[in-house]
């Protein structure tokens, strides 16, 4: 079995109390950390990856998001789903390209730009271009930014997804959709639906979030964070 095809494996579980949990590598080593937990594959977060290579989130170049990627998917053995933002102005077929050569299987795509949100159809056509471009060579989750910058009515959340569905998306993400309408997203979508969990123990469990609806959770760039204020922590008692 193919890395793709093991990744989309994962997203077949039948407990829905048993989401598929996917942490966030910001670098190689943390990628390593996360395989020797257990983990069965990764996703990595853009913000993450901004951060550990000194950009706000949104202002990486494409180039060094790439290389990023290829090194965390050169540090293990298990499947590594890439989060490149809105795809860098990048072509279709040069996107899928770029995605393959960095040894990733999966992708995030989102809906918006500088927190603006593009036209539904005219992403859902891009979304399709990108799907016949990869053939089944990568998994790709369409995040669905309504949340983030609408005024929170999950209806368009759920016409964006039907539309992204419709022009293959595998799976889709409605980042920041609160935990009391995933049980009306999973009514409304068809196919996995991502949801965003939190470390802090405020929100709910991945265990929750599944049966709420979620198929898989992940967690942006809150590891990273949480690690940068572990070590901030580590640091405040050094000697100086």
């Amino acid at each position: 079995m193919s890395k793709v095809e093991a990744f989309r494996a994962l997203h077949r579980r039948t407990a829905p109390d048993d989401p598929l949990v996917l942490p966030g590598p910001w670098d190689a080593a943390s990628a390593e950390v996360l395989v020797a937990a257990g983990f069965p594959a990764l996703a990595t977060p853009s913000a993450g990856i901004a951060a550990s290579l000194g950009y706000r989130d949104g202002q990486t170049p494409a180039d060094e998001m790439f290389a990023a990627v290829a090194r965390i998917a050169r540090a293990v053995d298990v499947p590594v789903s890439a989060d490149v933002e809105d795809g860098y102005g990048l072509p279709a077929k040069e996107l899928v390209e770029r995605l393959l050569g960095a040894g990733a299987v999966g992708c995030n795509l989102e809906d918006s730009h500088r927190g603006v949100l593009k036209d539904p159809h005219e992403h859902a056509e891009w979304l399709a271009e990108v799907r016949h471009a990869a053939g089944d060579a990568l998994f790709v989750n369409a995040r669905v930014d309504t949340f983030a910058y609408g005024d929170g009515d999950p209806e368009p959340a759920v016409e964006r997804a039907g539309l992204y569905v419709a022009a293959g998306a595998d799976c889709v993400y409605p980042i920041h959709a609160p935990a009391d309408v995933l049980p009306l997203l999973r009514s409304g979508v068809q196919g996995p639906i991502n949801v965003m969990g939190r470390l802090d123990g405020k929100g709910p469990s991945p265990t929750e979030l599944g049966e709420l609806g979620a198929t898989r959770v992940t967690f942006g760039p809150g590891l990273q964070r949480w690690a940068a204020l572990a070590l901030q922590g580590m640091a405040a008692h050094l000697p100086k």
